[in-house]
């Protein structure tokens, strides 16, 4: 029997236990396993989470009591956000999950960006949102691999709109945590940023020379997230040499 796959998901429980807890039951029954982390700051959720917003706020190397203290609406999600960030990690780097979900509106998918971009590459990463796809999400806030989906109806209950999209989302993160493969390794990485071979005749001579030679070469398109995810892989340490020789995102991000 295939093992079940974890899944981490985080919200505010306080405000949006009805659509979390919907999401528990669809990831469970398509086989998955809920692992519920609570990001709330003024109350408890009506459920008992995995990972309520003490340990939250601990992993932020503070206390529940002192954010709610300060008063201050931003910073309070700053910390939980790193809180939150830190606590995935571990989870990840311990083997006790295997895949996130998140929803939420402006804030909570504020939140919900600063836990992907801490999850590695290669970890199923879904974020449902108000805000998905608007300019309120700009790029260079988004992990390479995350997926994205407007919560159409999520602002305030359960409704048919809402339920379809929580059940589709959580029905995708659990087949993507079971349809992760690990990454063979029986060549050196190389890793190659290009705009394409009509422009950047480089890559069709290097790529077969250094195949030839034993390397395995993944080529990425600069075409604004493509650099990116060459830069995650590499920060994974993924790569053996990188060539990055198509640097026209730099001067897109330096001057727009």
């Amino acid at each position: 029997m295939e093992e079940k796959r974890r899944i981490l998901v985080i919200g505010t429980g306080d405000t949006k236990a009805d659509e979390l807890l919907f999401m528990r039951e669809r990831i469970e029954a398509v086989g998955g396993v809920a692992m519920m982390m609570d990001v709330s700051v003024l109350g408890d959720p009506p459920y008992r989470p995995e990972h309520d917003r003490h340990a939250v706020a601990k992993a932020a190397d503070t206390t529940i009591e002192a954010i709610i203290a300060s008063g201050d609406e931003n910073s309070a999600m700053t910390l939980m956000a790193l809180g939150a960030s830190r606590l995935a990690r571990s989870l990840h780097d311990k083997g006790e999950i295997e895949g996130f979900i998140a929803l939420g509106g402006s804030m909570g998918t504020d939140l919900a960006l600063d836990v992907a971009l801490a999850l590695p590459l290669g970890v199923p990463k879904f974020v449902v949102s108000t805000i998905a796809y608007s300019h309120l999400v700009p790029p260079e806030r988004i992990a390479t691999d995350l997926m994205m989906i407007l919560w159409a109806g999520g602002l305030y209950g359960l409704n048919s709109a809402c339920k379809a999209v929580l059940s589709q989302a959580s029905g995708a993160v659990v087949g993507a945590a079971r349809a992760v493969v690990t990454p063979e390794v029986s060549r050196p990485k190389v890793g190659m940023s290009s705009l394409g071979k009509s422009c950047l005749q480089y890559m069709v001579t290097l790529k077969p020379e250094l195949e030839k030679r034993g390397y395995e070469v993944i080529v990425f398109h600069t075409t604004g997230m493509g650099g990116r995810a060459l830069e995650a892989i590499a920060a994974q340490k993924g790569f053996v040499a990188v060539l990055d020789f198509s640097l026209q995102e730099l001067a897109n991000q330096l001057t727009g």
